[in-house]
């Protein structure tokens, strides 16, 4: 069975049913999740739309892809920039000193990626995360805002 751990809500599944749903036994939720399951939106968004909770929606995704009914969508995932990067230490320099590098390779591990592959759709969850470092209000919300500016900048947003 495909592996359902890790960041479940951001998860995009697609149909691939070959033969009408007359060979299945599925029930209503199971049936109402497979129409939505189009191969755009994300697990979350479906959990959200069909008030449907995450861990049912597991269950269900699980019970589907054992049916071989769908399949997950492989997506390309856009990473952060180098040239990102380097805008984030010099703007935490500002705010904290020349701790800004550690800090930023903690979050990261702490938000379970890496450098090299950190996921540019969970920048402003990096902002804020490290953001929580800064101990004085005025360098925090500066940093914050620049932060913000340069995220919707590169279109991590």
């Amino acid at each position: 069975m495909d592996d359902l751990s890790g960041d479940f809500s951001r998860m995009v599944f697609k149909r691939v049913m070959s033969g009408g749903l007359g060979e299945y036994s599925l029930d209503g939720q199971m049936i109402g999740v497979l129409v939505e399951l189009d191969g755009t939106k994300n697990v979350g968004t479906i959990a959200e739309k069909t008030g449907i909770t995450l861990d049912a929606m597991r269950r269900i995704v699980a019970k589907l892809l054992q049916l071989k009914i769908i399949q997950p969508v492989k997506r390309q995932v856009k990473v952060l920039e180098a040239d990102f990067l380097e805008a984030l230490e010099k703007e935490l320099a500002l705010a904290i000193g020349p701790i800004a590098e550690v800090v930023i390779e903690d979050a990261i591990a702490d938000l379970g990626h890496s450098l090299e592959r950190f996921p540019a759709e969970q920048a402003a969850e990096l902002i804020d995360y490290i953001s929580q470092e800064i101990q004085r209000d005025d360098r925090r919300n500066t940093f914050r805002q620049n932060m913000v500016n340069r995220i919707r900048q590169k279109g991590y947003v």
